[in-house]
């Protein structure tokens, strides 16, 4: 019975997941900041649920969750980093201190965490990791820059785990929702605390006192975590997972965007190397 380790249980997708997971029948050590509030699923789950108290931002912590873990069930099979949070401001209105804290868990936490379940999986040569990104990484929609690049970030260190750790029998694979109905533009939302005028067309259209997107997203968490079970469970684990109609259409978008300039600014592109 393969072992799940999530971060980030108690509302939204991190919650739909770990009540699929344990569905499903694996064991899954469901964390968040308070434990309390993961509670229920260990209850009605007790002999394959440990609910754990888990800040990814303390490294004390997440040694002793994951010990915890490795105790309990003799270790972490998958690990889905899915503790996150958004913040909303225009690249200059960014605080230095929020976007410390914003890397710290969207990205450093994640790391810190991947590093710790490794010599597990190292040792056992089986396992994956699940690192949750957002359609965001691609799209970096304006007010949403520094959230973006803490998922961007995540992307591209999930791409380099994958090319590191598969000859080991350990898969890596980035997840990319679009809007799903989640706390994410609710309670998981944060912003700036100043708002500079000159941004109100762009970045303000889109700080939580003019977004109204909140609970009408299409994407429904419950269908996103058996996706994303399928994909570990399967025999081909992708290394990018889009989730929703959403994110796999902005990605195609994106995609042609990008390609379309690449060969408009090609022979400039090609032109930067030593003449023979």
């Amino acid at each position: 019975m393969s072992t799940w380790f999530i971060t980030g249980c108690s509302t939204g997708l991190g919650r739909a997941l770990a009540e699929a997971v344990l569905d499903h029948g694996f064991n899954a050590v469901v964390t968040a900041r308070d434990a309390s509030t993961v509670q229920d699923l260990a209850a009605a789950h007790p002999g394959t649920a440990l609910a754990l108290s888990l800040d990814v931002t303390d490294g004390a912590q997440i040694s002793a969750a994951v010990r915890q873990a490795e105790d309990r069930f003799d270790g972490v099979d998958v690990l889905v980093n899915n503790a996150g949070y958004g913040y909303r401001a225009a690249i200059e209105e960014g605080g230095e201190a929020d976007v410390e804290a914003l890397f710290a868990t969207n990205f450093f936490g994640a790391v810190a965490m991947a590093k710790a379940v490794l010599p597990g999986m190292r040792a056992r040569r089986s396992g994956a990791i699940v690192n949750i990104s957002s359609i965001g990484a691609r799209l970096s929609p304006e007010g949403s820059g520094y959230y973006s690049a803490t998922k961007a970030a995540l992307e591209a260190m999930t791409a380099s785990l994958r090319k590191e750790a598969q000859p080991l029998g350990i898969s890596a694979m980035a997840v990319e929702p679009g809007a799903f109905r989640t706390d994410y533009a609710g309670r998981s939302l944060t912003q700036s605390a100043e708002a500079i005028a000159d941004y109100a067309q762009t970045a303000g259209k889109r700080r939580k006192e003019n977004d109204t997107a909140h609970g009408t997203q299409q994407g429904d968490p419950a269908k996103a975590a058996r996706a994303i079970i399928a994909a570990v469970q399967g025999p081909d684990t992708p290394g990018l997972l889009l989730l929703g109609n959403d994110s796999v259409t902005a990605f195609r978008v994106s995609l042609d965007a990008l390609r379309a300039e690449t060969d408009a600014w090609e022979s400039t592109s090609r032109s930067t190397g030593f003449s023979d």
